[in-house]
């Protein structure tokens, strides 16, 4: 009888918690059992184990051999586990050292003939490898991805045969792995492109700046898409955490990691006929949604109204809590969703509500039902409310007299706006507290008595009330001003034009 122990991780939510493999060899008819709670791709793993052992010069023992993936309540899924089970029955039937495994995780799926193939979710188990001071064998393949996280030790292979050799002593792998060079994104999209749209462009700035969610509202054609793409130019790049976060739902999601961009805030914008199991995610075993593979960056929602209502409604909790915990009858997963919310929308149904063609003929019951779709508590989390009407036919044909600003300079002020928040507060001013609103967002007793005013007559809740403060804060910090003066606070007033009360 031989007893062998390996080490793996499995996924839940962004996490990677621990599993301990245990191979037991003893006699009896030949048998491979896989417990603790394995699906059926693990289940499946014993034949590509068998076939890759046997295919790399390796002796398949034929006797009766138990494999226990520890803990048994956290459910195992994939092929990642094919290689520590080799491994384990490698160790336990005496043929690579017992001992020097023991200093090692692994993860990897096994081809017939013992080459390792890639898996999904190696960034999150390299962060917790290394948190936990093991080295940690993996693909060839996600070695780039897994090199992101800074002092992990990660052996990279192509095959079985080159990890026994390491572990018998016979030939080291290698462990300078090519870093990629970290980057932000060129973007080609710039706001010099846009003819006119100040006030717009001067919006999506404070949202920049403040991480605030916006609402634009106008008629077919007027650049509401062409703005929304735009919109990443003026975003600073991530910090090494933020972007390691953000790359560890990439990680674990169907969508392809870019290594060399990583650096860059992700944008996302689903179609309107994304259900609510793909915009919050889900599935039997739970996957990232759009809201969580937006996370640290950007949603774009257009046409808001044409998404389903109980889709829209999914959005509430996350917009104010930053994260989303999925809840399925075995299991229960939670992924991070701090995402900026960018939304468009058409006036009317037929979307040319006070446009100076005329051409609206919807009643005022059909506009009331068309802006209905949208709840007021959806609305009352959005800061910003903004319409954009149409430019005319000489700016477009010649450009504003005043010039267009590229995105290059625009993202300079956001920049040193942003930064200003951050020694303030250690956070943008949308994620304000509470308690840190009082501190930092404090009024004069006329300023106090306008948003009182406005309160009343707009008829905003309390929600409302904080969210106006924390837009004149930034407002105040674009404008390098150490108090929220009168004119900032009714600039951020005039961005909640939307209310349900002026519907």
């Amino acid at each position: 009888m031989s007893l062998a122990i390996a080490y793996s991780r499995s996924r839940s939510g962004i996490k990677a918690p621990l599993v301990i493999v245990e191979v037991h060899i003893a006699n009896g008819l030949p048998v491979l059992n896989i417990v603790g709670l394995p699906e059926a791709a693990v289940k499946e793993s014993k034949d590509r184990v068998r076939g890759a052992i046997i295919n790399s010069q390796f002796e398949f023992p034929m006797q009766r051999i138990t494999v226990n993936l520890a803990p048994a309540d956290i459910p195992k899924e994939g092929g990642r586990f094919d290689l520590p089970i080799a491994l384990g029955i490698l160790a336990a039937s005496g043929q690579i050292s017992k001992t020097e495994l023991e200093k090692y995780e692994c993860i990897g799926e096994l081809s017939l003939g013992g080459a390792l193939r890639s898996v999904k979710g190696v960034l999150p188990v390299a962060v917790q490898a290394r948190e936990a001071n093991r080295a940690l064998f993996l693909p060839a393949e996600n070695a780039k991805e897994a090199a992101l996280v800074e002092n992990a030790q990660l052996f990279p292979a192509q095959h079985l045969l080159e990890i026994c050799a390491h572990l018998n002593g016979q030939q080291l792998l290698a462990t300078d792995i090519q870093k990629t060079q970290s980057k932000t994104a060129t973007n080609t999209a710039d706001f010099a492109d846009v003819q006119g749209q100040f006030h717009v462009k001067r919006a999506l700035e404070i949202a920049a700046t403040g991480l605030h969610n916006i609402l634009m509202l106008g008629p077919p054609g007027t650049g509401k898409s062409m703005l929304a793409s735009r919109f990443p130019s003026i975003l600073p790049p991530l910090t090494e955490a933020q972007a390691l976060e953000s790359a560890s739902v990439i990680s674990i999601s169907d969508t392809e990691f870019d290594a060399m961009h990583w650096l860059t805030p992700p944008y996302r914008a689903p179609h309107h006929t994304a259900s609510a199991a793909a915009l919050v995610g889900g599935g039997s075993n739970p996957k990232p949604g759009e809201i969580s593979l937006a996370h640290n960056g950007t949603l774009f929602l257009d046409e808001l109204p044409e998404f389903d209502r109980k889709v829209l409604e999914v959005l509430r909790e996350p917009l104010e809590t930053g994260h989303i915990t999925i809840s399925r009858a075995t299991r229960q997963a939670d992924f991070p969703a701090r995402f900026q919310l960018i939304a468009a929308m058409n006036p009317c149904p037929c979307g040319y509500l006070g446009d100076v063609s005329g051409r609206c003929h919807c009643s005022s019951e059909q506009v009331t039902r068309y802006r209905g779709k949208i709840s007021g508590p959806l609305l009352d989390r959005i800061d910003m409310h903004l319409e954009v009407p149409r430019v005319s036919h000489e700016v477009l044909r010649k450009g504003s007299a005043e010039g267009e600003e590229s995105s290059h300079t625009i993202c300079q002020r956001v920049i040193a706006a942003r930064n200003k928040a951050m020694a303030r507060s250690g956070k943008a001013n949308s994620a304000l507290s509470p308690a840190e609103i009082k501190q930092v967002c404090d009024l004069s007793e006329q300023g106090h008595q306008l948003l009182e005013q406005a309160m009343n007559s707009l008829g905003l809740s309390h929600r409302a009330y904080h969210r106006i403060l924390k837009l004149a804060r930034t407002i105040a910090d674009l404008a390098d001003s150490e108090n929220i003066e009168i004119s900032h606070l009714s600039e951020a007033i005039g961005y909640r034009k939307l209310d349900r009360s002026t519907l």
